[in-house]
C-alpha cells in the first residue's frame, strides 16, 4: 500500500497517536517517525553490522517491513522499542546473509568509516581547524574502539551507553535476561576503558615528538643564526 501523501508535521504527537497516524496510511506521520528515531536505530543496526552502508541498507528494510506491519503496535512498550525489536532482527539476518563475504565488508567499512570521518572533519575545518580535527579524530578513536567490541557486547552498549535505553528495555529489543544486559554493558565498558587507556597510553609516548621535519627545522634555524655575521645585534 502506497502511503497517502499528507501533512502531518506535529512534533507532540505521542507514540500511539504516530502509530495510528500511519496506520492510516499518513506519510507525514511515517517521516515524522523516521525523523524521530532514525539515530537511535542507525545506531543499533551499525553496531550489529559495524558497517555504515550496510546499516543505512537494513534501516531503510526495517522501516519498510514496520510500515507494514504498524497496525500490529498497541502501545504496550514504547514505540522506539518496537523498532528496535525489528531493526536487530533484520540486521542480524543481513550479518548472517553476508558473513562469508565477511573480508571484503570489513574491507569496504574501513574505507567508509575514513570517507565519514573526513566528511565530518570537512565540514567544520574552515570555522577552527584544530579543535574539529581534534575532535574528529575523538570521534574516530571512539568508534572505531567500540566497534572492536565483541558482538554479544557492542550493541548492548550502544543501546543502554548512547541511546540511554533502561536495562528493562534492552532486555525486550535484545530478547535476552535483564541479568544478562547488565553483564554484558558491564563487561563493555571494562573493555573500552583497557582499550581507550592502551592508545592512550601509546599516544602520549609519541606526543610532542622532536623526529623529522620539526627537529630538522630547529636544528637549521639555529645553525643558520650562528653562521649569521656578528654585528652587535642581540
Amino acid at each position: 500500500m502506497i502511503p497517502k501523501m499528507t501533512g502531518t508535521t506535529d512534533k507532540s504527537l505521542s507514540d500511539a497517536d504516530l502509530a495510528a497516524a500511519v496506520a492510516a496510511g499518513d506519510q507525514g506521520a511515517f517521516v515524522l517517525l523516521m525523523r524521530r528515531f532514525n539515530r537511535p536505530l542507525y545506531r543499533t543496526a551499525r553496531s550489529i553490522l559495524k558497517d555504515d552502508s550496510e546499516a543505512e541498507d537494513v534501516l531503510q528494510d526495517a522501516y519498510l517491513l514496520a510500515y507494514r506491519n504498524i497496525a500490529s503496535f498497541r502501545g504496550d512498550a514504547r514505540l522506539l522499542t518496537w523498532l528496535t525489536r525489528i531493526v536487530v532482527n533484520e540486521a542480524v539476518a543481513r550479518s548472517r546473509k553476508t558473513a562469508r563475504r565477511a573480508a571484503v565488508i570489513q574491507l569496504g567499512s574501513a574505507f567508509d568509516d575514513a570517507d565519514a570521518a573526513s566528511e565530518g572533519v570537512d565540514e567544520t575545518m574552515s570555522a577552527q581547524p584544530e579543535q574539529a580535527a581534534m575532535r574528529a579524530q575523538v570521534r574516530d578513536l571512539l568508534e572505531k574502539t567500540v566497534d572492536a567490541l565483541p558482538d554479544v557486547f557492542r550493541t548492548v552498549f550502544v543501546l543502554r551507553a548512547l541511546e540511554e535505553m533502561s536495562v528493562e528495555e534492552v532486555a525486550a529489543c535484545l530478547g535476552i535476561p535483564e541479568v544478562t544486559v547488565r553483564t554484558r554493558f558491564f563487561r563493555a565498558r571494562s573493555l573500552l576503558r583497557q582499550s581507550l587507556s592502551n592508545q592512550i597510553d601509546f599516544a602520549l609516548d609519541k606526543a610532542f615528538s622532536f623526529d623529522g621535519v620539526r627537529c630538522d627545522r630547529i636544528v637549521a634555524g639555529v645553525i643558520s643564526r650562528l653562521q649569521r655575521p656578528v654585528d652587535g645585534k642581540a
